[in-house]
């Protein structure tokens, strides 16, 4: 299992670098308001939301855990009055493909090639209780093949991020708490800067950090040693869950697909810090040495 895990971590890697750079694209942003949204505001919830928006906002509040839900209502409020949910994910498709072209031709063609094993890949998943993966999952699955792989692709990540958020809350951990847990474990200098980029303010840290000082992972109001390893055991046991589409992909394919994510994962990340900043898609990124 412990190889296999390994496999998982490094996909899971890989599909945050291979999707995360579309969340700032400034095309795909353009994209989303051209389609009459106000500068472009709520790209993000909007089109990542899309496939599940029609359940609603609580749901949509529910599958994304961490960010805060008055940031999510005005998003959908917004795409909901000026446009579609499904224009909004054209928006960002079409996105995808030029810039991915753009960014990382060398990896297109193969990773165009492998669309139709990824989606038996992502059919193959149990979406019991994974309901963004199922609404993705369940998503109109274009023509056009590198298109299509990358939207099996990020079913897939999306597969891998329910069960993130499961295992949070089986844990009782809410999501703020969870981004205080995540930026330390990151070591991130600001260590309530990631919780605050999904919205949370002075009152919801305050609340998270007496949540984990009830669980004795915060000292003088930072997480401490013992929360960091409680973190790092967190996301142990989330490789170990996640290993079912690499199993399934069986190892020669799944080693042709990780070698594609590596060849385009670091150009990728150098588009996310060009158009958004170091700090963002932290889940694409290395973590910090400790200071």
């Amino acid at each position: 299992m412990s190889d296999w895990s390994d496999i998982s971590r490094r996909a899971g890697f890989g599909l945050h670098r291979l999707v995360g750079w579309i969340f700032w694209d400034p095309v795909a942003v353009a994209n989303y308001e051209a389609l009459g949204v106000p500068g472009g505001t709520g790209y993000y919830i909007a089109t990542r939301a899309a496939p599940l928006a029609a359940a609603g906002d609580d749901a949509v509040i529910a599958a994304f855990y961490s960010i805060h839900p008055d940031f999510v209502r005005v998003s959908l409020r917004l795409c909901r009055e000026h446009t579609t949910f499904a224009a909004a994910a054209d928006a960002r498709d079409r996105a995808v493909h030029d810039g991915l072209r753009a960014l990382v031709p060398d990896i297109c063609d193969d990773l165009a090639a492998l669309a139709p094993t990824l989606w038996d890949t992502a059919d193959s998943l149990s979406p019991a209780g994974r309901v963004l993966f199922a609404a993705h999952r369940e998503w109109p699955r274009p023509d056009e093949p590198l298109t299509s792989a990358w939207l099996a692709a990020n079913a897939i990540r999306e597969w891998r991020g329910d069960t993130h958020w499961a295992i949070h809350c089986n844990e009782g951990i809410s999501g703020t708490a969870g981004g205080v847990l995540d930026g330390a474990w990151r070591n991130y200098d600001d260590p309530d800067w990631l919780p605050r980029s999904r919205g949370a303010g002075d009152d919801d840290i305050a609340a998270a950090v007496a949540e984990l000082a009830g669980r004795g992972l915060i000292t003088d109001g930072r997480v401490n040693a013992a929360g960091v390893a409680y973190r790092q055991s967190l996301e142990d046991r989330l490789d170990e869950l996640t290993v079912a589409p690499w199993q399934h992909l069986r190892r020669e394919t799944c080693e042709r697909f990780l070698s594609l994510l590596d060849a385009a994962g670091s150009t990728l990340m150098a588009r996310v810090d060009e158009t958004a900043g170091p700090n963002w898609m932290p889940a694409g990124r290395d973590r910090r040495e400790a200071r």
